[in-house]
């Protein structure tokens, strides 16, 4: 089947878009399976319900894996990232003031991770896609999609006040947590996976440059805090607080005072300088068992969510879309459909290993129990381990940077 990239009205005004592979959402994911796809000469168009301005803005995630970082500069699309990305070869773990470096290099065989926005991401993929002349179709909502175990899936889609369709072969829903993907999977397809974590992340961006060469993260008795960073300049950190904390609630002053105190230790100073956006994630586990369904295949948040803490959300999404061009490739080229049946489990292995990673993380560093308790002084001994054992060192090291098989 060789559906080309045309476009023609129906009788009934509806304007008909033909291509091989339609994608649902111009994020990483969805941005980096056309790129594969086009490379082997397939055809794609993507559709974002949101404005081009919108998603170039949107902050999100900044921890790239290496995996993700070697399969954007395959794609020739690393030039702005390998200038301003931060590589990181360790990272530091704290308890209670007690600091621990975990060296990435030196335990995975050179392997590490690089600080690099997610919106500068997006805008360098989403500029590779129109300069490689792949469609991306802006304010351009899904509406419904039809026809999917038949060989001519079709989505429909609203743009300008117009209604459209796209005839293709494959749907790629790379559309996120709330997009319509999921929702046409049948319901006894698969089954949910929930956790809504007892806590939630108050996150700040400064205008400061950062206090530490890499990433901190500590248990303290009074909660959780991270120091991150987004560029040379930019720091980006956050503190544990409960579900039902509002912004409001905080001031400039109090953060800062609660970041020294939670990220504290001997020798160390918190740089401090002004705040430009505050806001409360809350962490939570989410993922389903299954990832399609006829000619439809989820990708990224759209099947599954993991709670910050391990740096996994974008990552993942990528490893997803990896499988996912690979085993179309190989049925536009060969009629060969073994892979995309197996695209779910090739993908929720590597899917449990990070939700388990993220939820190790989690526990590991937040305050959940009366400090001097069982589950705290377990916590302790889970931390003091990390010291006493270059197995637990290596295990921590090479889920952070990203498994390069599994």
């Amino acid at each position: 089947m060789s559906l080309k990239l045309t476009t023609v009205i129906s009788d009934l005004s509806i304007m008909i878009h033909q291509t091989q592979v339609g994608i649902i959402g111009a994020g990483p994911a969805g941005l980096t399976l056309a790129l594969m796809l086009q490379r082997q000469g397939i055809d794609c168009i993507i559709l974002e319900n949101r404005s081009r301005n919108y998603v170039e803005s949107r902050v999100r995630a900044g921890l790239l894996e290496q995996n993700t970082v070697d399969l954007w500069r395959e794609l020739g699309v690393s030039e702005r990232m390998d200038k301003e990305g931060l590589e990181h070869h360790g990272v530091y773990l704290s308890f209670n003031g007690v600091r621990k470096r975990v060296a990435f290099k030196e335990l995975t065989g050179g392997r590490c991770i690089t600080i690099y926005g997610q919106q500068e991401a997006v805008k360098d993929l989403i500029q590779a896609n129109l300069e490689r002349h792949i469609p991306i179709l802006f304010e351009a909502e899904a509406t419904h999609l039809a026809g999917l175990e038949t060989e001519t899936p079709t989505i429909f889609f609203k743009q300008n006040g117009e209604e459209h369709r796209i005839d293709c072969a494959f749907v790629a829903a790379c559309d996120g947590y709330h997009g319509i993907g999921r929702k046409h999977l049948p319901k006894d397809s698969y089954q949910e996976f929930r956790i809504e974590y007892p806590f939630s992340w108050l996150g700040i961006l400064a205008n400061v440059a950062p206090s530490s060469d890499e990433l901190i993260y500590a248990y303290h008795e009074r909660g959780f805090a991270l120091h991150s960073l987004r560029s040379e300049t930019v720091s980006r950190l956050y503190i544990q607080v409960d579900n039902e904390d509002k912004v409001e609630n905080w001031t400039d002053e109090q953060i800062w005072d609660e970041l020294a105190i939670r990220l504290g230790t001997e020798g160390w100073t918190l740089n401090r300088g002004p705040i430009f956006e505050k806001s409360i994630t809350p962490m939570r586990s989410f993922m389903i068992d299954n990832m399609q369904h006829g000619r439809l295949f989820l990708a990224g948040d759209a099947a599954h969510i993991v709670p910050p803490t391990g740096g996994k959300g974008l990552n993942l999404a990528v490893a997803d879309v990896r499988f996912l061009a690979t085993a179309l490739i190989q049925w536009f080229e060969k009629q060969e459909d073994i892979l995309l049946e197996s695209y779910s489990q090739d993908c929720l292995r590597r899917i449990w290993r990070a939700q388990d990673f993220s939820n190790f993380m989690t526990y590991l560093f937040h305050k959940q129990a009366a400090h001097g308790s069982f589950e705290n002084l377990l916590q302790k001994s889970k931390f003091d381990y990390i010291g006493l054992s270059k197995a637990q060192e290596t295990t921590i090291a090479e889920n952070y940077v990203g498994l390069k098989t599994i």
